[in-house]
């Protein structure tokens, strides 16, 4: 047991059990925008079918937003988790650190569900969204468009996507030893990155929440996003798509 353990937090190991990790959220996300008479055909009346939303409840949208926090912003933390990586090859960090830091950055995220499925619950409610979680109303996906677009253009946004963009001198500046310091690190780039990419995610409300190729979409701008070589091509551009769509979508041309 102490060898499995041993090989399964060393080395590349990690990052393999990190994309196995992203992908079952992928899959598990898939499973439950299944109908449900199509999982229990394909699966059995067993756990899998319970995972399908049936009832637009708090519990079943955090669940769904919560694999949403694994698979679609794990991936934007992988510049993070590679400078933390440079680091420890240098005797500072650790095989443990690195899964606190990982641990810490996903903590800011399902802080971000809890707020996201409320604010599904009462959108759908209102009837404003529909079973899908996409937008029914016109008002309220050029506001969401709108605001994506403003953002990307604010100083808390450049501000933010920079610091997710340097990670390695955000360590370097606030480094301290110990498991419990790389959690702490991990929550301080979770705030970066949520101040980053909040208005980002919360398109999935125009795209719909059960869309998985629009959450395809979202993860692979936000994660081109925070790489430095690319990023500086795609934030401002992306805002000024933004704006163009809610003016067509204002003006009923989309």
């Amino acid at each position: 047991m102490e060898t499995v353990v041993r090989l399964a937090t060393s080395g590349p190991v990690k990052w393999v059990i990190f994309f196995i990790g992203v992908c079952a959220a992928w899959a598990l996300l898939y499973l439950m925008h299944l109908p449900k008479a199509q999982l229990i055909e394909g699966f059995g009346a067993g756990v899998l079918s319970s995972l399908c939303i049936t009832n637009i409840t708090f519990v079943s949208l955090f669940g769904m937003w919560a694999l949403m926090a694994g698979a679609m912003m794990a991936p934007t933390a992988i510049p993070m988790l590679t400078a933390y990586e440079d680091i420890r090859h240098t005797g500072a960090g650790s095989n443990a650190g690195y899964w606190a830091l990982l641990s810490g950055y996903l903590v800011v995220w399902i802080g971000f569900a809890i707020i996201a499925a409320a604010a599904q619950k009462i959108l759908f409610d209102a009837r404003l969204l529909n079973f899908e979680g996409q937008s029914i109303s016109p008002v309220l996906t050029a506001s969401l468009l709108a605001l994506a677009g403003i953002y990307q253009f604010t100083p808390m946004k450049q501000s933010c996507l920079r610091a997710c963009q340097s990670p390695l001198m955000a360590f370097l500046g606030t480094w301290k030893p110990g498991t419990f310091a790389a959690f702490k690190m991990g929550l301080r780039e979770g705030g970066f990155c949520l101040g980053c990419c909040w208005a980002l995610m919360l398109l999935a409300f125009v795209g719909g929440t059960m869309n998985l190729a629009f959450m395809g979409l979202g993860m692979a701008l936000m994660t081109l996003e925070k790489l430095p070589d690319i990023g500086r091509y795609i934030s401002k551009p992306l805002g000024i798509l933004l704006l163009l769509t809610a003016s067509g979508v204002t003006y009923g041309v989309l």
